[in-house]
């Protein structure tokens, strides 16, 4: 899945992440949180701030971006009404939503951590009742970002990307994973239960990142069940190096705690497969990945390819 040379992906990726991270400060900032009819408290605001801003690699949003450049087969700008104003709204909101569930699965009931993005988890830094209310607080405000009036986004559109985000979080996505992980410590799981825990906790968001970021333009039939396969096959194949990385990277590198699933004694597959075989197996969802690209029909998805490349082989 090599990139050809005319296509720089570091350089696509830092001018997508600039625009990510000044929406994200701007959507925020206090002023844009402290309305005339409620004023939360600054302490809380400021809890929200700390788990978003300045830190993350940004995957999410970046396959929001990735998928709808490549369903509208052009760069996408913002501005109201347009598609580029939804595609950036949906990749702040599901790196809200990714956000929020990093702060509620490092608390103490959860996976109780103390290190995340190279800094104190935020249930560390500002106390385990402030990291719930920034979770819910965070939560809350993606999809507030989703419906932010039919002159800016078209009502369909809002409803379509709240759709896909909701069930990518819920019950049958991300929480249930989420419930799966927690009651399945010590217990063996053969590859297929593996498979369907990390499909939830982890590859429901990534899924639903490639398809709302399609949903912002229109997909052929034929390009969006490619893009929902491209989407599944990367979300697991993430899942799968983080395992890898648990055992093969160091905290500091990490910038999270490694080790911790051994710890745990949590199912994952370097325990189900063996560290080689687990490397291998990651390798081979990138060829599945690359042949979904190629079944898409659509000229230019050099920037999901490269996105895709990273993800198996990224080391933190």
């Amino acid at each position: 899945m090599s990139l050809p040379a005319s296509f720089d992906l570091s350089a696509w990726s830092r001018a997508k992440q600039s625009q990510v991270e000044q929406a994200l400060a701007q959507w925020l900032a206090v002023p844009a949180l402290t309305r005339a009819e409620a004023k939360p408290p600054v302490a809380l605001i400021e809890s929200m701030r700390y788990a978003v801003l300045d830190g993350g690699k940004r995957l999410r949003p970046l396959l929001v971006l990735a998928a709808a450049e490549a369903v509208a087969s052009a760069p996408l700008e913002p501005g109201p009404g347009g598609a580029g104003e939804a595609a950036l709204r949906a990749a702040c909101a599901v790196e809200l939503i990714h956000a929020y569930s990093l702060v509620h699965d490092d608390m103490p009931c959860m996976d109780n951590d103390v290190l995340r993005r190279g800094k104190p988890t935020v249930h560390v830094q500002f106390g385990q009742a402030s990291a719930l209310l920034a979770g819910d607080a965070l939560q809350a405000l993606a999809f507030e970002l989703l419906t932010p009036g039919f002159d800016c986004i078209a009502p369909q559109r809002q409803a379509q990307l709240c759709g896909l985000l909701a069930r990518a979080a819920g019950c049958a996505g991300m929480a249930g994973g989420q419930a799966i992980d927690l009651a399945s410590v010590g217990l063996p799981l053969d590859e297929q239960q593996l498979r369907e825990m990390h499909r939830l906790k982890t590859g429901a968001l990534l899924l639903a990142s490639v398809m709302m970021g399609a949903a912002c333009a229109e997909p052929t039939p034929a390009a969006q069940q490619a893009l929902s396969q491209f989407g599944a096959t990367i979300g697991l194949a993430f899942q799968v190096v983080d395992d890898i990385l648990d055992v093969t990277a160091d905290s500091v590198t990490l910038g999270k705690t490694s080790g911790k699933d051994a710890q745990g004694n949590k199912p994952t597959y370097v325990s189900l497969l063996g560290l080689a075989p687990a490397q291998a197996y990651a390798r081979e969802l990138l060829a599945q990945a690359a042949a979904a690209l190629a079944a898409s029909g659509l000229p230019d998805t050099r920037a999901l390819s490269g996105l895709a490349e990273r993800v198996v082989s990224r080391s933190s």
